[in-house]
């Protein structure tokens, strides 16, 4: 009787272990460069993309800025990269408690692509998968500088969702900046 308890308590601790192993391991996959901003300045200009411009915010803008993030932003210039109505923006957001790299390409004030560059979280990198980056493509700003639509929640992934959405709001009011 002793010898099937404590067989049963060992196959227990083994698969207690090998969930733990899996989702250690499934956590710490979240992790990652996906690309880097070169080839993103690539793909969205093509061989040669223009020299990078800097924004430098004024108190207004700042203030604006700090309004979308939803906290103080302490940069106190941005840099960019422009051509022909078309602008692209290496921004970062603290998701939970990392940042996430985010690049976003604007032409004519609306987004044509969104891009998790690097994610640095152990969890909720799903936001870095085209059926979630899709659903900006086409946004714009409403009068207030905010998105002008919705963006759903990916579950288990909230915090990770919000710093995309909130860093593609940034962008879009920083290309009605430097677009005049």
């Amino acid at each position: 009787m002793k010898n099937l308890q404590f067989a049963i308590t060992q196959c227990a601790l083994v698969a207690l272990c090998a969930l733990a192993s899996l989702l250690v391991s499934s956590s710490a996959s979240a992790r990652g460069v996906y690309q880097e901003p070169g080839a993103f300045l690539g793909q969205a200009f093509g061989q040669s993309p223009p020299e990078p411009k800097m924004l430098w915010l004024s108190q207004e803008q700042q203030v604006a800025a700090a309004r979308i993030l939803g906290h103080g932003y302490a940069a106190l210039r941005v840099r960019y990269w422009l051509r022909d109505g078309r602008s692209a923006w290496v921004l970062d957001e603290i998701g939970k408690e990392q940042p996430i790299t985010i690049g976003v390409v604007i032409e004519q004030g609306k987004v044509e692509s969104v891009r998790v560059l690097e994610f640095r979280e152990s969890r909720g990198d799903e936001v870095r998968h085209a059926f979630f980056t899709k659903r900006f493509q086409g946004a714009g700003l409403d009068r207030q500088w905010l998105l002008n639509r919705q963006i759903d929640n990916i579950t288990g992934a909230s915090m990770s969702v919000r710093a995309v959405t909130k860093v593609v709001n940034l962008a879009l009011y920083f290309h009605e900046q430097v677009r005049g």
